[in-house]
This record gives C-alpha cells, structure tokens and sequence, in this order.
C-alpha cells in the first residue's frame, strides 16, 4: 500500500463525513478536473479538499512556473503529507466555508469536496465564497458521485449550482474513477463561470 492511499485511508476511517471518499481520485478524473487550470500567464489556482493530491498533481502538471497553487485542506494529516509530497504548493489548513479569509483572487477553483454530505446551508456558503474569489472571468470545477445523486444533499448541490453560477456544464462520466472497482465511483465533473 503506498503511503498516499495509506495517509487517504487513514483520514476517510477517521473523518468519513468529511472526506467522503473512499480512495484518491484517478489520473482521468484529476486531469479532467485540472483541465481549467490555466496553462499561461502567472494564474492563481485555489484547491479545496486536494486530500493526498491526486488532482494536485494533475493540477501542478498544467500550471506555468509563474502561477501559484493555494490547497486548502481540513484534514491535518492530509496538510502534513500534502506539504511533503508537493513542495511548491502553498497548502493551507482550513476551511473552505472560509476562503475569502485567504486574501486571494483566483483564476480557477477546482474542488474535490464531497457535496452531496453537506447541509445546504454549508454547500452555500462554500459556493458564495468561491464565487467571491473567482476573477469575473474564472472558473470552478467540481465532481459528484453518479451514484449518490438521489442523495438530498446531491439534489441540494445541483439546485445551488444554477443560483450561483451563471453557466454549469456538465462532462462526460469517468467510468474507470477507481482503478481496483470502477463500477463503485462513477463521477462526473461539473464547470462552472460567474458572470
């Protein structure tokens, strides 16, 4: 087992209401989140929930050596294997109900938080302060897990997308999430831009 599935394993037994995963996320999965990360310029890109950094990785493939990579992780053992394993990203212990607090602008969001757990009223709070700190012409990528989409809280998520954003696109499925069960983490990921 390697140590980024072990530290992920250990973190979903402990806090499983807030990890909501129950592996990190696969290669197709994190490109196709990453993919809105601007290749050019000197952007800011601002992760929520990166776990071990699967989407991290995928995220620091794409990304000029003039932007910069904000992680904003809850879990401590998470920020603590996260500072190790990718250096050149700042990775901040906290939550994203907070982001604003960070001071920053971002040119892209992407998020690997598990939506469908949240309360309504957290999932909009997260999503008012994603939208604070979108540049006018940024955007947020998320996903959900096909399979809890009868869930309230995936019901909930999907309403709050469409009040917040201006324009939600939904990808393809990623079949083949995780690589030992694919029929167990069927996901989509969801884009969306402010106005």
């Amino acid at each position: 087992m390697t140590s980024q599935f072990q530290t992920f394993l250990t973190a979903a037994m402990r806090r499983p209401g807030v990890i909501g995963a129950v592996a990190p996320s696969s290669p197709g999965l994190a490109d196709l989140l990453a993919a809105i990360t601007p290749s050019t310029g000197s952007p800011t890109v601002v992760e929520l929930g990166p776990g071990t950094g699967a989407v991290t990785a995928a995220i620091q493939r794409r990304l000029p050596a003039t932007g910069s990579h904000v992680a904003v992780e809850i879990d401590q053992a998470m920020v603590r294997f996260l500072k190790s394993a990718h250096p050149g990203v700042e990775v901040v212990h906290g939550d994203a109900a907070s982001l604003t607090d960070l001071g920053v602008k971002a040119d892209a969001v992407v998020s690997g938080l598990p939506w469908a757990l949240f309360q309504p009223a957290r999932q909009r709070r997260i999503l008012d302060q994603i939208a604070a700190v979108l540049r006018p012409d940024g955007a947020f990528t998320t996903f959900a897990y096909r399979h809890a989409g009868a869930m309230s809280g995936a019901r909930s998520f999907h309403r709050l997308l469409h009040a917040v954003f201006d324009e939600v696109i939904v990808s393809h499925t990623v079949w083949r999430n995780m690589p030992a069960s694919p029929d167990l983490r069927v996901q989509k990921a969801v884009s969306c831009a402010v106005a």
